[in-house]
């Protein structure tokens, strides 16, 4: 059974006795018990913790090097609950009215955060850095107290509306006094926001992003149709809006690795350097788009979240170990893994990375004699699905170790960087994983010593673009033959009201079109996903499949 079904049911039955709210304390126990058994690590729930001088809080989150094997806290004088109190209330009471408490403020000078709850509604209150109460993140299961007692009758119900959201929250609460550094964590904070917002946006209506939704069909080359089609969109927009943020605070942090402000994600967009990128996420970050939809909590929380990262430990190992290359799977599986399914979206061990771009590289010497390999000005590389980018940076970096081989000079930065923009492709169709290839090759290029310039005005007054490196987010699989003359006026109708995303679109059409394309490689998707694949996608895929579940035995597409 559900743990929140579980929940109302115990409610129900001890709301029929007619008792004091103190009989509902054990009902709470077995939801943060069951949800904390899910962590690691555990989180334990103890009703009525002993005195610490600030009062007798209903409850206290506990983890396991706390109490050992015991539950008798009286033996272990001065021990703190690590994940916060918890305050508890009957129904009838506003659980505003509860959060100003004095009572609740005493909890907070003494143990930090206190878990908030008339048993409806759950809010989790800390402190600014003036000291004061503030609300950090809250979840409602009903308006008032009449309206919950009813729901209770239909727990079923009330898992399919409120099931994993509630869960979720509740996760978040009992890690949010947790150390947050590792990347796994910080993506896994993201995609749970990502997800609370993805349902919101699939609760709602969004006829002010019809005009977005066009120009993304033309300039990806493809239509979100049907059911599919249209969870494909609106997973589009909050991964566009989460790895936006997520893109400008990387950047915003290496702007000035000791500062001591706090990011807010309001100001992402100056933060976001590739221009198709940065018009989309203003376009679904507006207030008049987020506000009907109840985003701009769930994206408060969410730089809350990313402001409480001890950043010097997860840049260390942001960088160091790779993790950006790592880090999307982990979030498209906690984010949407039916999506990350129908996509094809699956992790490519290093390893097998770095046998397949060092193979192309001694075929192109021994067999195209071509003596430089992938070093060579004239070869040009595409990775047709480029995921996070994994595929180009190695290309990258075999690049230049050829130049360390031959003697590298003070040119040699320069000739990495013409080829990281000018011949080392990548075309994706999602967001996320787009915004992690150009951070992931930013990275690269900076520690190689050529980093990538931005907008400017050179010494002689010329106004210069901004470097990027040479992904695109676009349908690998259509835009090589040239547009029809209704392709044309369509194209130009959009070119007036969002010329960021069309001229994407130009670019990536000119990769397609004009450049002699050497190098194909990388790890396609074997799924083509219903919904969006157009007519002139039909059919490409299955060529490549032929024969490999007969010769192969590969079974799984």
């Amino acid at each position: 059974m559900h743990p929140l079904e579980t929940y109302l049911n115990d409610l129900r039955l001890i709301h029929g006795v007619g008792v004091k709210e103190t009989s509902y304390y054990s009902a709470l126990a077995n939801l943060f018990n069951t949800v904390g058994q899910t962590l690691k690590p555990k989180v334990r729930c103890i009703i009525n913790p002993r005195n610490k001088g600030a009062g007798i809080p209903d409850g206290g989150l506990y983890t396991p090097d706390q109490l050992g094997r015991t539950t008798d806290l009286d033996s272990l004088p001065g021990l703190i609950p690590a994940r916060g109190a918890i305050e508890v209330k009957g129904a009838a009471e506003a659980v505003r009215d509860i959060v100003r408490s004095e009572q609740v403020t005493r909890y907070l000078s003494r143990y930090g955060q206190v878990l908030v709850t008339n048993l409806r509604d759950f809010v989790l209150v800390g402190t600014d850095d003036g000291g004061k109460p503030v609300e950090l993140e809250s979840y409602s299961l009903a308006p008032d107290e009449a309206a919950f007692w009813r729901l209770t009758a239909h727990p079923r119900s009330v898992v399919e509306i409120h099931g994993e959201r509630f869960l979720e929250y509740l996760r978040r609460v009992m890690l949010h006094a947790a150390p947050l550094a590792s990347p796994q964590d910080v993506a896994w904070f993201l995609a749970s926001y990502a997800r609370d917002a993805k349902a919101r946006v699939e609760g709602g209506e969004i006829p002010a992003l019809a005009a977005v939704r066009t120009a993304l069909e033309e300039a990806l080359g493809l239509k979100f149709e049907g059911e599919k089609g249209e969870h494909f969109f609106r997973s589009t927009l909050v991964q566009t809006l989460f790895y936006g943020v997520f893109s400008a605070w990387v950047l915003w942090h290496r702007e000035n690795p000791r500062r001591t402000d706090r990011f807010d994600w309001r100001s992402a967009e100056w933060y976001l350097h590739v221009p198709m990128i940065r018009s989309l996420y203003y376009q679904v970050a507006s207030p008049q788009h987020l506000r009907p939809l109840g985003l701009v909590e769930v994206l408060d929380w969410t730089a809350a979240a990313l402001n409480r990262v001890d950043r010097p430990t997860f840049f260390e190992r942001f960088e160091e170990e790779h993790a950006v290359q790592y880090f999307y799977e982990p979030f498209l599986q906690a984010f949407d893994p039916e999506l990350r399914k129908e996509l094809g979206v699956w992790y490519t061990p290093p390893e097998i990375v770095k046998y397949m771009v060092a193979r192309v590289d001694a075929v192109l010497r021994e067999e195209l004699e071509i003596e430089d390999g992938l070093a060579d000005p004239r070869v040009v590389v595409l990775d047709p699905c480029c995921g996070t980018g994994a595929y180009l940076v190695e290309v990258l970096r075999k690049i230049a170790q050829t130049h360390q081989e031959k003697g590298a000079d003070a040119l040699s930065a320069g000739d990495i960087k013409r080829a990281a923009m000018e011949r080392v492709f990548g075309f994706e169709i999602l967001p996320a994983p787009f915004v992690v290839a150009h951070l992931q090759l930013g990275v690269l290029m900076h520690s190689l010593g050529a980093p990538l310039l931005e907008e400017r005005i050179d010494e002689n007054g010329v106004h210069k673009k901004a470097d990027r490196v040479g992904v695109y987010l676009t349908n690998a699989l259509t835009g090589w033959e040239p547009p029809t003359e209704e392709g044309k006026q369509r194209y130009k109708t959009l070119q007036m009201s969002y010329p960021e995303l069309m001229q994407e679109r130009e670019a990536a059409d000119t990769v397609k079109r004009g450049k002699k394309i050497l190098v194909v490689l990388g790890n396609p998707p074997y799924n083509a996903f219903a919904g969006v694949s157009p007519k002139e996608e039909q059919g490409l895929v299955e060529p490549y499949k032929k024969g490999l579940i007969a010769e192969w035995g590969i079974k799984k597409f």
